[in-house]
């Protein structure tokens, strides 16, 4: 299977031709294997992570979150 071209020009006409279907898009087996993992365990990890945390820890993250969305600043800190 032909690598994507690196060419931001063509890579970008090889997405229109595949959402247009004049090519197939060749995503090998592996790869689509690859991403299915990786998605699943996206999923998994936030509610483990939820579980993990205190109280005390998710209170700290989320003033530390609002901070920063309603500050000018780009400290994050």
């Amino acid at each position: 299977m032909p690598k994507r071209p690196r060419d931001f020009n063509e890579l970008a006409k090889l997405v229109v031709d595949i959402a247009s279907g004049e090519v197939a898009d060749t995503v090998s087996p592996k790869m689509r294997v690859e991403e299915s993992k990786g998605r699943a365990g996206g999923l998994v990890g936030g509610k483990a992570r939820a579980l993990s945390l205190t109280s005390t820890r998710r209170r700290e993250i989320a003033q530390k979150g609002a901070k920063c969305r309603w500050n000018d600043s780009t400290d994050v800190g």
